[in-house]
């Protein structure tokens, strides 16, 4: 006979189906991390100066002048700063990052000037550096290795424009290579930035800085093994938490910088213990209902959905990593179901991938809790649910596994959702040519079938018990085995 297995792991999250989705998922994140290093936090950052225009760099026309400048500041004098203002933006155009690692004792020179005690030398030294650790040449990277002890020294300084400089210049190194990320591991670099927050905390700009350095690094291979448990063990996590703010006088970088860090260790499955212990997913949630609120009333900054990205795969994942029972008491403000069904709605047309973030989360907050089962239906929340069944792109069959995790609940929970208008519903969703979601359905369907006459009283009066026919008839596989144990021990027969 067939059991609904799929059904209870949805609920339970156990037994080999569990172990499968978990599988699925991995593959999923793994997706959506390469995605995000794609577009965002692996890109390196390149900051521009006040004083700068913006464009792509003196028109140099030959590696000489790239020469000459670099021997006017090495020959010192008066107007040495002016030179390397001038180097700096020559390098501004990649040609030139090569020419002048070649040359002889270039990086020393520059780290001597960076060491040295000419403010405005040290200024343009270090902006020098940073523009050598934008450049898309590998060889670039190692070269601007002698400077890293000096840029993590500065990071303790009182200038948050400099240190600021100092901490993208070195987030920009990490991706270069492993090498570069052990190097500046073994200098020191999360005590630094643990110290440098502190340090700044006042400094929004500073501390987003930290958070894409911070970043970076989470992202190196082998991070999970060898850097999370460096940073956990930091007093870092913390500080990240309390940039979980929206700042209407900064915007919202600093707080996306933070939460990706947070969703990067997260992911490492070292101790998410620790994390929820230090409140990340009471803090992550809270932030998610405050979001929700500028979203639900059209009043949200520009880029928000860059913040609700991380925030929603930090509580998605640590809700699976713990039964839900122990993180309920973090869990308090029910808002967080009408949160994700906001995003899930306003979301749909325009990021529909965001619309089902937001749906696996509200799956995974109503798997084997009574408590939000009942809160989704106090608060009308289903039949804006039901509104989402004939989207695709995996909308609609994580909003048939939610209904599910509320049908599971017993039959007082199936009554509710036929009076929201579920079997309708699932009556059209079983015309679909999409197999996984007429499977789906028949889940569904017999744990609302087996949960009371009345229910099978209504399907047959939404026709339902022909639609089953149909599928037995001109099905085959599962979902024929499916549609004939409903029709076999769940519906009467219809008469000849």
């Amino acid at each position: 006979m067939w059991r609904l297995n799929k059904v209870r792991h949805k609920a339970g999250r156990r037994g080999c189906s569990l172990e499968e989705l978990k599988f699925k998922r991995r593959d999923h994140e793994k997706e959506l991390r390469q995605a995000r290093k794609d577009r965002q936090l692996v890109s390196k950052r390149l900051l521009l100066n006040e004083d700068d225009e913006v464009d792509s760099g003196m028109d140099i026309q030959s590696s000489d002048q790239v020469v000459e400048l670099f021997l006017k500041v090495l020959n010192g004098g008066e107007e040495r700063g002016d030179h390397l203002s001038t180097l700096r933006k020559a390098l501004r155009n990649p040609s030139t990052h090569l020419i002048l690692i070649k040359q002889e004792n270039s990086m020393h020179v520059l780290v001597g000037l960076l060491s040295g005690s000419n403010a405005q030398c040290r200024l343009e030294a270090v902006r020098c550096l940073h523009e050598l650790s934008h450049s898309p040449h590998p060889s670039v990277g190692p070269a601007c290795l002698p400077a890293t002890p000096y840029l993590l020294t500065y990071l303790s300084g009182q200038s948050a424009k400099f240190t600021e400089l100092c901490l993208y210049t070195l987030g920009n190194l990490c991706p270069d290579s492993d090498a570069i990320v052990e190097k500046l591991l073994a200098q020191g670099l999360i005590p630094a930035l643990a110290n440098c927050i502190q340090i700044q905390r006042s400094s929004l700009a500073v501390v987003e800085a930290v958070g894409f350095t911070l970043s970076q690094l989470l992202q190196a291979k082998h991070a999970a093994e060898k850097i999370s448990p460096l940073v956990l063990a930091s007093g870092l996590v913390p500080h990240l938490l309390s940039v979980l703010t929206v700042d209407p006088q900064f915007g919202l970088s600093p707080a996306i910088e933070c939460a990706w860090c947070l969703h990067y260790l997260i992911c490492s499955n070292v101790d998410n213990g620790a994390l929820l212990v230090q409140g990340a997913l009471s803090q992550c949630s809270a932030l998610l209902v405050t979001l929700g609120g500028a979203v639900a009333e059209g009043t949200q900054q520009e880029g928000i959905e860059l913040l609700i990205w991380p925030l929603l795969r930090c509580v998605g994942n640590l809700l699976s990593s713990r039964p839900l029972r122990e993180l309920e008491p973090q869990l308090r403000d029910a808002r967080l179901l009408a949160t994700l069904c906001t995003f899930t709605l306003v979301f749909l047309q325009t990021q529909p991938a965001l619309a089902r973030e937001s749906t696996w989360v509200l799956n995974n907050i109503t798997a084997d809790s009574s408590r939000f089962c009942s809160a989704l239906l106090f608060l009308n929340l289903v039949p804006s649910l039901i509104q989402m069944l004939p989207f695709s792109r995996g909308i609609n069959t994580m909003v048939l596994r939610i209904l599910g995790n509320v049908a599971h609940k017993g039959s007082e929970y199936c009554i509710q959702l036929v009076k929201a208008g579920l079997l309708p519903a699932l009556c059209a969703t079983l015309k679909m040519a999409d197999q996984e979601m007429v499977t789906l359905s028949l889940e569904v369907l017999l744990m609302m079938l087996s949960s009371s006459p009345q229910v099978v009283v209504e399907f047959v009066k939404q026709s339902g018990q022909s639609l089953l026919e149909a599928i037995q008839y001109n099905s085959e596989g599962e979902m024929r085995l499916r549609a004939t144990y409903l029709l076999e021990n769940n519906l009467t027969p219809t008469d000849p």
